[in-house]
């Protein structure tokens, strides 16, 4: 019987963690992979606190590095269903069962997909959600980054130095990323923004071959010829497995100190509903809700 169970080992997740053997906790950190968390995809990060700019897998196995110090055990378990069980719970997969007195939930977001012909089509064939995974494959040819937000304008610059050309497609006629990325995007001499437009569809034979899309304002349609098309039109928790309260979207709703609808159930991070999704406010989500699990077993 552990004190508790972390979901995820994310920033939100492996913090959480580092915190909570702090506290003295009995804990146990469960992920699937060895490596996780969307940051782990970025190629670089430039606005944790400490670190002018670090790649993404390089601070995230910082963070690791850090909890292997601080003690925390890690486990790697492909979680299949959470269910309560009088004063504690269960956390199964396939193979076994965790029983704890408390759960952190830091399991985190996947990509929204588009939900356009040829999107699951050519998955792996030109149509990604990574440019630091794919874009090297793409090297010289023209590709398409859709989105206008922070994820979205980072990597169309990461892309303008492999591809001959990125159009940027949003469906608005201004970005929401920062100044400072909109500055760069707009000073690279081969990225071309298409606003106001979005997209009906992904084209081709065996591979990528164009992007149809439409102006949402004049709604005329075009082609556009690209071998490559990365999307980050926004995330989808994680959050299936776990009954408690969620919102339309399926983020988890707290409070502030992490406490979700369910007694000694907390979440953080990007799975849990909150008004901004970056490193560093997952990793104080963390660490509030390893403190507020700890007051929860110490009756506090």
């Amino acid at each position: 019987m552990y004190d508790l169970i972390i979901l995820g080992a994310g920033p939100a997740g492996v913090t959480a963690a580092i915190y909570a053997v702090r506290y003295g906790l009995n804990t146990l950190l469960v992920d699937k992979d060895s490596m996780s968390g969307l940051i782990s995809t970025a190629k670089t990060v430039e606005n944790y606190t400490g670190f002018p700019s670090i790649g993404g897998m390089e601070l995230m196995e910082k963070f690791l590095d850090h909890a292997e110090q601080a003690g925390v055990t890690f486990k790697v378990m492909e979680l299949n269903s959470v269910t309560e069980e009088g004063d504690h719970f269960i956390v199964s997969s396939s193979e076994e069962e965790l029983k704890s007195k408390s759960l952190i939930v830091a399991t985190g977001s996947s990509p929204r997909e588009l939900d356009v012909p040829g999107e699951k089509d050519f998955l792996g064939r030109g149509v990604s959600y990574c440019a630091t995974c794919d874009g090297p494959f793409f090297s010289g040819k023209e590709v398409a980054v859709i989105g206008g937000g922070e994820s979205a304008v980072t990597d169309a610059i990461f892309l303008s130095d492999i591809a001959s050309k990125v159009y940027v497609v949003h469906r608005r006629d201004k970005l929401r990323a920062s100044q400072i990325l909109q500055d760069r995007a707009f000073d690279r001499p081969n990225i071309e923004f298409i606003w106001d437009n979005v997209v009906d569809a992904i084209e081709g034979k065996d591979i990528v071959e164009s992007l149809q899309v439409h102006n949402v304002i004049t709604e005329e349609t075009k082609k556009l010829p690209v071998n490559g098309v990365f999307i980050y039109i926004g995330l989808n928790p994680n959050t299936g497995f776990i009954n408690v309260k969620k919102d339309d979207k399926d983020f988890i709703i707290t409070d502030e100190s992490m406490a979700t609808s369910v007694r000694g159930i907390f979440a953080a991070g990007d799975c849990r509903q909150s008004p901004l999704y970056q490193v560093i406010t997952a990793a104080s989500d963390g660490a509030i809700a390893a403190y507020s699990a700890f007051k929860y077993i110490e009756g506090i």
